[in-house]
């Protein structure tokens, strides 16, 4: 049911924060790709302006509809995911190697994205039900329901996406009661599986996917192939020293030496243009969201808001983690866009829907009494 009395309890610190993430991310898709469009269609930062008010509309759909009435159609909307999953293996478009989008027409639909909020919401909906703590209920089944997901993903291959998944099963099943009793157990049962896993995941990858982890150790063993992105990653971040260089002396970017600047390495875009300066007012906005994403999961009013809260903090969280890490050379690159700044209309209304859940958490906290 939707509730109409949305501007009484509208934060507007958080949309605000957001909105100034979003914009940071298309004045950081024009400066990397506005010189590339000379066909006259529309370039990439208008179709991302676009995707933002497709995004709004989400993030205002998904304040208003109650999420205890959205929580009770979780397993349904579940298995449409699985479903969808399944048919983009068989008719979806394929690129570089993977096979992870529904062409419809000139716009692209990537089901593995929406996937990831979706698995919030199902083990927020099993954890706020379940009854028992035992190591079964809060580690094997949640295990049982995120696996079909994991596998169809890992299958495309997306090992960004598989590496959300796995990390938003654990961080919810941490929320979800799980006791200290209970960690040996699970430790247990993790190595028993891990040779399984291990061997399901490694041979899942292309071999250009495993050549990045192995060279992810040191870049310069292959400065012109598999290094070659950390290695113009970390050149561009560097370049761009205390103040940056603004939009037209960013020669990493505008010169093409950085691939994908516009999709996964966005954050070193932005930190050529804008320096140390401009990248310390970025972590500022991500850590004010960050904040006020975990005071509305503390003062949930339920489990149910918590665990919601919770997951989507787990995965917006690990998704700026990885990718700054990746584009830094802390972490392998596995291809993790960075939440609300990366090119992408799936992950950009996703992400914005997510932060409309985070709102409708909040708002029936003031509107209903448990």
């Amino acid at each position: 049911m939707i509730d109409s009395r949305i501007p009484d309890h509208f934060e507007w610190r958080f949309a605000l924060v957001a909105l100034g993430i979003l914009l940071l991310g298309v004045i950081s898709i024009y400066s990397a790709t506005h010189d590339l469009d000379k066909t006259g269609s529309l370039p990439m930062y208008g179709k991302q302006m676009i995707w933002i008010l497709v995004g709004m509309v989400a993030f205002l759909v998904a304040m208003a509809i109650d999420y205890h009435r959205l929580a009770s159609q979780a397993y349904l909307i579940y298995g449409l995911t699985l479903v969808m999953l399944v048919l983009v293996l068989f008719g979806g478009r394929s690129s570089r190697g993977a096979q992870r989008w529904f062409a419809l027409g000139p716009v692209a639909f990537q089901p593995s994205e929406v996937a990831k909020l979706v698995l919030v919401i199902v083990l927020a909906k099993y954890f706020a039900d379940v009854q028992r703590t035992g190591w079964i209920q809060q580690v094997i089944i949640p295990g049982l329901l995120t696996a079909p997901g994991l596998l169809l993903i890992l299958k495309q291959p997306d090992l960004g996406t598989a590496m959300s998944f796995t990390f938003i099963y654990l961080a919810m099943v941490l929320m979800g009661g799980f006791h200290a009793k209970t960690l040996g157990m699970a430790i247990l049962f993790t190595a028993m599986l891990f040779p399984f896993i291990w061997e399901l995941f490694w041979t899942s990858l292309h071999d250009y996917q495993r050549e990045r982890i192995l060279t992810f150790w040191d870049p310069t063993l292959d400065p012109a192939g598999k290094g070659y992105h950390t290695l113009q990653s970390q050149i561009a971040i560097g370049s761009g020293g205390l103040w940056g260089k603004g939009l037209d002396e960013a020669t990493q970017s505008r010169l093409r030496f950085l691939p994908e600047g516009h999709t996964d390495f966005i954050f070193a875009v932005f930190a050529e243009h804008w320096g140390f300066i401009g990248v310390a007012v970025l972590f500022a906005l991500f850590a004010v969201l960050i904040f006020l994403i975990a005071e509305i999961a503390f003062k949930a009013k339920d489990g149910m808001g918590l665990l919601l809260a919770g997951g989507i903090l787990a995965m917006l969280g690990f998704c700026l983690i990885v990718n700054v890490g990746m584009t830094m050379g802390v972490f392998p690159i596995v291809g993790i866009p960075l939440p609300l700044m990366s090119y992408g209309g799936t992950t950009t209304v996703t992400t914005m829907a997510a932060l409309g859940l985070l709102l409708n958490v909040k708002r029936r906290r003031l509107t209903l009494f448990y």
